[in-house]
């Protein structure tokens, strides 16, 4: 009897996730029908929601590389966790394994802890090809825009990493100035892998003036788990059957496809959208269809964070989640830190998570990278991040409690809001050189 009960209520979960699968199924479509993005079928996905988790597992895939790896960060700070990575990929290039990294020029000059000339030096010295994307140079003018915003890692062509976070320590540590910061990450293993491979492959050449190619860059099938030992298991029903797109903005893609991708997620949504982002300022047609949304019932639920890296961005912020309360969303002040994390979840069925903010220089001229998983439980999975956060670190924000807030702290809301375009990729020009960083990471 227990049997018939278990596989019935199997069933019916089966029958309920394809009916509401129905809304992934649509962005996927979408995705293949205006920009040629062909999903993946046989992946799985890991996710991690810390930088300790994510180092951990990253620096064992690591030690077991056979062939390559592949690195494309916005920056390596020049810290303690970037000198654990670097010293692990010197001693892989040692065994033979080819180890390429690369790096935006702005991201490294913004941050207060850069990688420079002699350290690069010593990096290649010890058989790291390591290379910076359009270093900046006078006019500086002429190197602010199109910068390479993109998290990826790629081991022996067969496991993937990426999701929202660089490489320093305050990923594990966090900052004085707000404490612990969170971040989402995620390793991919299928045929996903080989599309991120791509992005990097093509990036890479673009940067070097290579021509590097070849099957062996590729998996070609093969099973990582034979291949790597000891990393974090994809313990859901849908291992290896995960339907993936990689959704990349590069120098050849389109330019409006991640902005587009986040449009048609919130429209064809039919009950719930869960975001968390931490630079929360929004261009206008976001903006609309999160109000058309929650003007055709669909519950919206959008956690921010308290405190920030630039310093005027939670005034925007604050003004911007403001305004769609009094449409109906239902807001979420994080006050456990640093909320870094990109993700979006929509009807508990999809979920578009990666490098990309929701502000209007990531959107229109970074190059960024975002998965849309069309999978019921990896996307419980990071509904249960949501839910463990807004339980246990946020406050809602209510209209009254929104008055209670100081008069010129609101002001400052509206009046910076106008600001958006220049303040979204932290032109401020005020730098602690302890805690700040002058460049939305």
């Amino acid at each position: 009897m227990r049997r018939r009960i278990t596989a019935l209520l199997l069933l019916a979960c089966c029958l309920i996730s394809t009916v509401v699968a129905q809304s992934g199924a649509d962005v996927v479509r979408y995705l293949g029908e205006a920009y040629s993005v062909r999903p993946t079928d046989n992946n799985s996905v890991v996710f991690f929601k810390n930088g300790q988790e994510k180092f951990d597992d990253m620096f064992a895939a690591i030690r077991q590389a056979r062939h390559s790896v592949h690195l494309e960060y916005f920056n390596f700070r020049n810290d303690s966790i970037s000198d654990r990575l670097f010293s692990l990929l010197a001693e892989r290039a040692a065994g033979g394994v080819q180890v390429r990294a690369l790096f935006d020029g702005f991201g490294n000059l913004s941050n207060n802890r850069p990688l420079k000339r002699a350290k690069l030096d010593s990096l290649r010295a010890c058989g790291i090809e390591i290379y910076e994307f359009d270093p900046m140079r006078f006019p500086w003018i002429n190197h602010a825009l199109h910068r390479d915003h993109r998290k990826i890692v790629v081991i022996d062509g067969v496991l993937a990493y990426t999701g929202g976070m660089n490489v320093a320590d305050y990923y594990i540590k966090g900052k004085a100035s707000f404490g612990e910061w969170r971040d989402v990450h995620c390793r991919v293993e299928g045929d996903a892998v080989d599309r991120l491979q791509a992005v990097f492959i093509d990036f890479w050449n673009r940067v070097t003036g290579q021509c590097l190619q070849g099957p062996e860059y590729y998996s070609g099938g093969c099973d990582a788990r034979k291949m790597f030992n000891g990393l974090q298991p994809d313990m859901t029903p849908t291992a290896r059957k995960k339907r993936i797109c990689v959704v990349d903005k590069g120098p050849k893609s389109n330019r409006r496809i991640i902005h587009n991708t986040f449009i048609r997620s919130i429209d064809v949504a039919e009950n719930q959208i869960q975001i968390v982002n931490p630079y929360f300022t929004l261009c206008r047609h976001i903006r609309r269809s999160l109000r058309k949304a929650i003007g055709r019932g669909v519950d919206v639920q959008i956690m921010v964070s308290a405190k920030s890296d630039v310093p005027v961005t939670p005034r925007i912020v604050e003004y911007t989640v403001s305004r769609l309360m009094d449409c109906g969303a239902h807001i979420f002040i994080y006050e456990g830190g640093f909320h870094h994390s990109k993700i979006m979840m929509v009807d508990s069925c999809f979920s578009f998570v990666g490098s990309a903010n929701l502000n209007s220089r990531s959107l229109t001229f970074d190059y960024e990278c975002n998965l849309l998983v069309d999978d019921v439980f990896s996307t419980r999975q990071l509904q249960n991040i949501f839910e463990n956060d807004k339980l246990t670190r946020c406050f809602r924000l209510t209209p009254e409690r929104w008055q209670r807030y100081p008069r010129w702290q609101r002001f400052k809301g509206w009046l910076f809001h106008f600001l958006t375009p220049f303040v979204d990729n932290k032109s401020s020009k005020t730098r602690d050189f302890e805690t700040q960083e002058i460049y939305v990471l």
